[in-house]
């Protein structure tokens, strides 16, 4: 069964989600209305709005890290599948996308110093508890349709995941104070690392 604090989680997420998308709809008419009074600009209000698919795919991208994009999405399946937690903040999206932003930057260092690659059992035993989160194989099956992804991605993230424990096991094993020198160095790399945050900027 879902715990209460993930079924309150969830609450709270939709309400931020319906809050963000009002925002992007209320920030689009107000460009679109700008672009009518200018004809020079009418070609560009055609492009933006030919589909809506891909206003749809603007509303949708809430982060750049270093060339990688963060979507709603992505924020979506860390919630519904249990990957990342909002430990009880009041905005469940801002709490999930800022772990996925140093989760970005983490990887950008894990891609430099190319720790071992985890093995299939491996990945596989975290594809098993991932699994074990929900009481049905059609829960999960439900899970990861509102999160737009399937069991290849869901897999290459929990590849991923293996890819950066193995790293900060290498970086940080014998080190004392360990947490205060992980979030020291998580601080440098958010300073040297070129971040858009859009959803800070819409909020």
């Amino acid at each position: 069964m879902r715990t209460t604090a993930h079924h309150e989680d969830t609450k709270h997420f939709e309400e931020h989600e319906e809050d963000y998308r009002r925002l992007f709809l209320r920030g689009f008419r107000t460009l679109r209305a700008f672009v009518k009074s200018r004809t020079w600009l009418c070609g560009l209000l055609v492009l933006s709005i030919s589909g809506v698919s891909r206003a749809e795919t603007i509303d949708r991208v809430l982060a750049v890290v270093a060339g990688q994009i963060i979507t709603l999405t992505d924020v979506t399946a860390a919630r519904d599948l249990r990957l990342e937690t909002t430990d009880g903040a009041a905005d469940p999206i801002r709490a999930l996308l800022s772990k996925l932003i140093d989760r970005e930057l983490i990887l950008a260092e894990v891609e430099r110093y190319a720790p071992a690659e985890p093995t299939a059992e491996e990945v596989e035993r975290e594809t098993a508890r991932v699994r074990a989160r929900f009481v049905s194989a059609e829960e999960l099956a439900g899970a990861l349709a509102r999160s737009g992804i399937d069991d290849t991605h869901l897999r290459e993230t929990l590849r991923q995941n293996l890819r950066i424990r193995a790293y900060m096991e290498q970086r940080f094993a014998t080190a004392d104070r360990r947490q205060e020198l992980v979030d020291q160095w998580l601080a440098g790399l958010r300073r040297r690392a070129d971040i858009i945050d859009l959803y800070l900027a819409g909020r």
